[in-house]
């Protein structure tokens, strides 16, 4: 039951820097843009044309 006395504070703790780390991530745009990487990922080998050669040919 001692235990208890010291995992509530610590589990309060544990939350509140987890809610101000996602405050300060929204704060500072880590979330501006959801779909661009998903797009750039399938636009990534249309860029380099030496990718469509086989390796012979490079």
């Amino acid at each position: 039951m001692s235990v208890i006395y010291g995992l509530i504070p610590g589990m309060i703790l544990l939350g509140l820097v987890s809610v101000l780390v996602f405050f300060w991530a929204v704060r500072n745009g880590q979330y501006e843009d959801m779909e661009g990487p998903a797009h750039r990922i399938l636009d990534d080998d249309d860029m380099n044309g030496s990718a469509k050669q086989p390796p012979e040919e490079r």
